[in-house]
């Protein structure tokens, strides 16, 4: 039976992805880089501490590690501010009441910040309506290892059965069925992630519901 959603942040309860990969690659033009945007995408799903090691891997280490962090605070934090409630997906905040008044717990596990993980959920509106939060930069191992998940299960008093892990990114994936937990993915084609390793895909949050009640109306049947 399904007690409990597991949900990564970027990319699925806001299109941030877009907008930092587009802004990324920017900086990363400006900085001479003449590579290709898919190894870029690469940064999809990791900490901030190894997005910044791929990105000075990517510019052969002409750029110093300081310099690409200092750029990349201020092209997002100064220059390119995020409005949160404006990028988030359609949907978000019914589903996720919609979960609370039926029982079912809910956890953000994302690699960002804890911070900025908390900053944005206040900004949506959304952050009263999660049970556990957690940063990928706060476990032993980072996506793909298992660890967030894993912490966020055992938070929640519950068993990998009773949870769906929900994801885009490659690294997430994994991390989740490295978890032994049920992994959905939300279905997206811009970046070259490799979706193929989830149990199941889907187009949007909204189809979470249904699927979480034929899963627990199957097990009341056996």
């Amino acid at each position: 039976m399904i007690k409990a959603i597991l949900f990564d942040m970027d990319g699925i309860l806001y299109d941030s992805e877009y907008y930092y990969m587009n802004g990324t690659i920017d900086q990363m033009r400006q900085y001479g880089y003449q590579g290709s945007d898919e190894a870029v995408y690469a940064i999809m799903g990791t900490t901030m501490e190894d997005t910044y090691r791929i990105l000075y891997d990517l510019l052969d280490h002409r750029i110093p590690m300081e310099t690409i962090i200092r750029g990349n605070e201020r092209y997002f934090h100064e220059e390119h501010p995020i409005n949160f409630k404006e990028i988030m997906f359609e949907g978000v905040p019914e589903v996720l009441r919609q979960l609370k008044e039926e029982g079912i717990r809910t956890a953000v596990c994302s690699s960002s910040p804890y911070d900025l993980i908390v900053e944005s959920l206040k900004a949506m509106g959304i952050e009263d309506c999660f049970d556990f939060i957690e940063s990928g930069e706060n476990v032993p191992h980072a996506k793909p290892a298992p660890d967030i998940y894993l912490l966020a299960a055992e938070a929640l008093g519950m068993a990998k059965e009773e949870c769906i892990v929900y994801e885009d990114s490659t690294l997430g994936i994994e991390a989740g069925k490295r978890a032994g937990i049920y992994t959905v993915a939300r279905r997206d084609d811009r970046f070259h992630q490799d979706q193929s390793a989830a149990d199941q895909k889907i187009d949007d949050i909204r189809e979470l519901i249904p699927l979480i009640r034929k899963e627990n109306t199957q097990w009341q049947k056996k």
